[in-house]
């Protein structure tokens, strides 16, 4: 039995996330499967790295699955580029260690959420940055950024529904660039929440409109509780930059 890791990039505008669901939702792991069972003759699962939410995009989504099938890897990778939907590409693959698992190897993901922060939207971008009009203060969203930096209790900083072990995760370093009116937030951590990512960009968001103080981040932080008001990101300039192993 052979493993192989393949890295994908996606476009997550018209997919219900990544991870296939029980009523055959439209996904990308559906839709991946698809095709390589159709490629192997057998039913072929595939291991994610991250449960992607509906809309957000993927550079570098790290995945892998077991298969029998004696095709090269550059016969595995013409295949799957001839009959994946054009929003969906294999980037690479390569048979690794049986003992690799996308999901429980990683040591950090990388995220990175981009904006428009010009007066004019662009309306040929307007499924995958965000576009917001107003100008945004970047001192005040990287000093907010400095202090989400570290090991913290992220209790308000998620969204999800069932107790979890902990909430404890390490952000390694959050990237705030400009350049000519585009924004990008780069946040790397060890581990995300649901919805993590898109509650901590929010965050630095309304830091930089003046919405949210920095005591009140720190405040958030330190009250290690489910917050009242959680903000979110929109997903469509959200997305998976790298995964780390």
């Amino acid at each position: 039995m052979r493993n192989i890791m393949i890295s994908i990039q996606y476009d997550g505008s018209r997919y219900k996330g990544w991870k296939k669901q029980k009523n055959n939702e439209f996904t990308v792991q559906g839709k991946i499967e698809g095709v390589l069972t159709k490629m192997t003759g057998v039913d072929t699962e595939v291991i994610g790295s991250e449960g992607m939410a509906v809309g957000v995009h993927a550079e570098n989504y790290i995945a892998n699955f077991h298969t029998d099938c004696d095709l090269s890897i550059d016969k595995m990778s013409n295949y799957l580029y001839e009959y994946l939907p054009t929003d969906i590409v294999v980037k690479s693959m390569k048979e690794v260690d049986e003992r690799f698992h996308s999901r429980y190897n990683p040591k950090s993901k990388t995220y990175v959420y981009k904006i428009n922060n010009n007066k004019l939207r662009n309306v040929f971008e307007r499924k995958y940055v965000y576009h917001i009009s107003e100008k945004l203060n970047l001192d005040k969203m990287k000093t907010v950024a400095e202090v989400l930096k570290g090991t913290h209790d992220f209790q308000s900083f998620h969204t999800l529904t069932a107790n979890t072990k902990s909430t404890t995760r390490t952000i390694n370093y959050i990237n705030i660039t400009e350049d000519n009116g585009r924004i990008e937030i780069e946040i790397n951590a060890n581990e995300f929440m649901l919805n993590m990512a898109r509650v901590i960009v929010a965050t630095i968001i309304e830091a930089g409109q003046g919405k949210i103080k920095l005591q009140d981040v720190e405040k958030l932080l330190s009250e290690k509780r489910e917050s009242e008001y959680i903000p979110m990101a929109k997903t469509k300039g959200l997305y998976l930059r790298s995964v780390q192993y």
